[in-house]
């Protein structure tokens, strides 16, 4: 099988920030899923499920009401490795263009007096929420993205070379 594009990214080496994962052609239209990494994967811990299950509200919420670029959300979850997150979008843009709706995202959770979407009628695990540690990691990532703003590592993938022999297979050393 071939290697998918987001396991071509060298994770021992990534940092967190806002990347382009996959542009998708659908007929004339542009589909972008981009990589929202809060965490250095494999080196710190991961985000607590509770919390990322409230960023995921939270942000999803504030995301489809922003007045710009609420008609582009196409998603936003919670990535299975727990070290970031996927926003789809219609369209395709350069992850810097997204850099003021996602610090705004993450500046909101701070301010969330309650996590939207949180009753038994509305969520598939009510009670797994952690408003106070979404808040903190908010709060992290957030004085993350202020920090490094003008550092081009935190919109750019960095790539794994992987050697490819003449019949077009890759070459994984063990």
């Amino acid at each position: 099988m071939e290697l998918i594009t987001s396991f071509s990214v060298d994770h021992t080496r990534i940092v967190p920030g806002i990347f382009t994962s996959r542009v998708d052609q659908l007929g004339e239209y542009a589909v972008t899923t981009y990589d929202v990494r809060l965490k250095r994967p494999n080196r710190e811990p991961v985000i607590d499920v509770g919390a990322m299950h409230s960023l995921e509200h939270i942000i999803a919420t504030y995301l489809r009401n922003d007045p710009v670029w609420k008609d582009e959300v196409i998603y936003w979850g919670p990535m299975g490795c727990l070290t970031g997150f996927y926003l789809i979008l219609k369209g395709s843009r350069a992850p810097q263009e997204l850099y003021a709706l996602l610090l705004g995202a993450f500046r909101a959770v701070e301010e969330a007096e309650e996590v939207p979407g949180t009753a038994p009628e509305n969520c598939g695990h009510y009670l797994m929420h952690n408003l106070g540690m979404a808040k903190w990691y908010a709060r992290e990532f957030a004085a993350y993205l202020e920090a490094h703003a003008d550092d081009p590592a935190i919109f750019a993938y960095p790539m794994t070379e992987r050697l490819v022999t003449d019949a077009g297979q890759h070459f994984f050393d063990s």
